[in-house]
């Protein structure tokens, strides 16, 4: 059964940037996002076989970074400032050394006012995949160069490029962090 995150709509109440910081400080036990309309998603958790396959994308994708030492890279529980005012946490993510760099201490601190270089999605049980893919492009709007949704259900993967069509592959398959993570591949077998 696929079940949508819990959303509250929260029309007359606006939390401040601190506000939903000290919000999800004060309740770490809970994962949140927050959309460009000021929308509060609750995330749900994920169950063993999500958080298996999205441990062993941050681990490969934290190998290449570390050989490479081209910049950050981030877990799910890393929320992003993006300039449409959301606050998003992809299950992967890396941002180049120099802009990472150019943010403030108390920048980097928070919730990084930034949006990534590179994300990946990977799509759990419960994700509505339409959802995903708003996010997907909300990503794209932002500046995220490069973006993966990795869709176990259908065994699938969307590739998201700044300026390209939405490209679509079966699994198994071979992805290239093409010239956002130069020399990174990932090698998805069937989920």
């Amino acid at each position: 059964m696929v079940t949508s995150p819990l959303t509250l709509k929260l029309d007359t109440v606006h939390l401040t940037d601190e506000q939903f910081y000290q919000l999800c400080q004060n309740n770490r036990e809970l994962q949140f996002e927050r959309t460009a309309k000021g929308e509060l998603i609750i995330m749900p958790p994920v169950g063993g076989e999500s958080g298996n396959r999205e441990a062993d994308l941050i681990i490969d994708l934290g190998i290449w970074n570390r050989q490479t030492d081209l910049g950050y890279t981030f877990s799910s529980s890393t929320i992003f400032k993006l300039p449409n005012g959301a606050d998003r946490s992809p299950d992967a993510a890396w941002v180049q050394r120099e802009r990472w760099q150019a943010l403030t201490p108390e920048q980097k601190r928070k919730f990084p006012p930034i949006a990534p270089d590179f994300v990946i999605e990977l799509r759990s049980a419960t994700d509505n995949l339409e959802t995903l893919r708003q996010k997907m492009q909300e990503y794209l709007d932002a500046g995220v160069k490069l973006a993966w949704l990795i869709n176990p259900q259908q065994q699938q993967v969307e590739i998201y490029r700044q300026g390209h069509n939405l490209e679509l592959r079966n699994l198994p398959t071979q992805l290239s962090g093409e010239d956002v993570l130069p020399g990174f591949s990932l090698s998805l077998s069937c989920y």
